[in-house]
């Protein structure tokens, strides 16, 4: 188990980072120490702000020896508290936010190569420049980084297309518990050696090590682009729209969003510029892109086309195409601000689940009636990637509730357990993007498979048997070592 640092081991690492790589102020401290919703507030004995790989080797064998608990953090934009510190302060927050650069972007190889703490929106724009474009996208991208993304093994909007975090990640660098580090940066198609330990270090939360760099698969940039927005009756109508597009267009979808009307009506209450593109209000809404890479492929026509004849059997009420860059950023603002909208309209219980994709439409439709009708005054507002079978499927609760966080805080237990026991009899999961961090990891005890998290504390045991690494998420901390 871990220990409070001693003030011998706090002076060698700031004598080892220096005034910009560390910090025991608290007002300095205080953005890290708290989770970007405002609802987790951690204490940790110092800030650690490496600029370098070999700085953080340092600081995980100082750390290692002492048996002193770190816990990495890019962006702290985790949705499930995985970059917060515990709130008894014993342990050193190592921000990646100074490894920020980007080492090489490679048109030949498809790739690049950058640290931990590049922000998502900065290597989109440095992909950009060469002709190039990473993937995926999420509604946080210029907070997000990199590290992060892949410690959490992200998903995003683009993940129907192009698979999530793990599926870019071509190399990586990372500094184990015990300070030695892994250098596996060489961006290769094929390497049959052994475990994947790129995978590994995908999606472990940071309880594993920590990322410093990483090679990334990038894609070109498409020739013809369509985005389009479409009112719709209900989730099943939705999916029969999907399977019409990828029959008729091939794999140029890369985004199909699902969203409820109440949900934009709050985008509509609360961000400003924000209007509804369709004449009419429906219960249902799709946001739909589509690429083509080849000027031979007429893209809008053929999204024309089958939009048409969706409308013609039914499948669709209404459709509007972006006519140029700005409309489609207006119709992309309506899906991206969402999670504003909600925080600002008040407290819910928040899940981000995954179920087959076949099955999401019957257990939307399904389940939003049971809640509702188990839980008395609560509303359900879903939304989500259906192209790839996740949703977000968050509660409110009733209105005449005056302590409505204490109500999520303690009734949405209740609620969540009702969510999610459905969830697993559809051969679902109770996290499909966002992790288990802290807050999903007493039900990630509850509901995951067995022998899985067996394993996982195998793993967890053979490279941090010291338990330093991140505790008290994935994982329950005093089981970890």
């Amino acid at each position: 188990m871990s220990c409070h640092p001693e003030e011998a081991l706090l002076d060698e690492l700031e004598a080892l980072l220096g005034p910009k790589g560390f910090t025991k102020d608290p007002a300095i401290m205080a953005s890290y120490l708290e989770d970007w919703r405002g609802k987790l507030k951690g204490n940790a004995a110092a800030l650690l702000s490496p600029a370098s790989t070999e700085e953080v080797v340092a600081i995980m064998k100082m750390a290692y020896e002492a048996k002193v608990a770190v816990v990495p953090q890019g962006g702290n934009s985790s949705t499930v508290g995985g970059a917060t510190p515990s709130k008894d302060g014993s342990a050193l927050l190592l921000s990646t936010k100074r490894l920020n650069t980007i080492r090489s972007v490679s048109p030949e190889e498809s790739c690049a190569t950058v640290e931990a703490g590049v922000i998502l929106s900065a290597l989109h724009e440095a992909a950009d420049q060469h002709g190039l474009r990473f993937p995926l996208n999420i509604a946080s991208k210029d907070m997000a980084t990199i590290g992060g993304l892949i410690s959490t093994n992200a998903g995003g909007s683009h993940v129907l297309r192009f698979g999530q975090m793990r599926a870019s990640v071509m190399g990586i660098e990372a500094v184990f518990p015990d300070g030695s580090l892994l250098e596996n940066l060489r961006p290769l198609r094929k390497d049959n050696q052994g475990y994947d330990l790129r995978q590994l270090l995908a999606g472990a939360e940071g309880t594993l090590g920590v990322i410093t760099a990483a090679s990334v698969r990038l894609m070109p940039k498409p020739h013809s682009r369509v985005v389009m927005w479409v009112g719709l009756e209900s989730p099943s109508a939705a999916l029969s729209l999907l399977r019409h597009l990828e029959k008729e267009s091939g794999e140029a979808v890369e985004v199909f969003e699902l969203m409820e009307a109440s949900l934009i009506d709050l985008v509509l209450k609360h961000i400003p510029d924000t209007e509804i593109p369709t004449e009419k209000a429906y219960p249902w809404y799709v946001l739909i892109e589509a690429t083509a890479f080849s000027e031979d492929f007429d893209l809008e026509a053929v999204m024309v086309n089958i939009l048409a004849d969706a409308t013609e059997k039914k499948e669709i009420l209404e459709a509007v195409i972006a006519q140029n860059e700005t409309q489609a950023k207006k119709l992309w603002r309506l899906r991206e601000t969402i999670p504003l909208a909600e925080r600002t309209e008040g407290f819910a219980v928040k899940h981000d689940i995954s179920v087959p994709v076949s099955a999401m439409p019957s257990f939307i439709e399904r389940e939003s009636v049971a809640i509702e009708q188990k839980f008395p005054g609560c509303t359900v507002l879903a939304f989500g990637h259906l192209g790839d079978g996740n949703v977000h499927f968050n509660v409110c609760p009733p209105k005449d509730v005056k302590d409505q966080l204490g109500w999520v805080e303690n009734e949405g237990i209740s609620v969540s357990h009702f969510i999610y026991e459905r969830v697993m009899a559809n051969g679902g999961a109770i996290s499909a993007e966002h992790g288990i961090g802290q807050t999903k990891l007493a039900d990630f005890v509850r509901f995951g498979n067995k022998a899985k998290i067996q394993a996982l504390k195998a793993i967890k045991k053979a490279l941090d048997p010291e338990s330093i690494m991140n505790p008290g998420k994935l994982l329950p901390a005093d089981k970890q070592g």
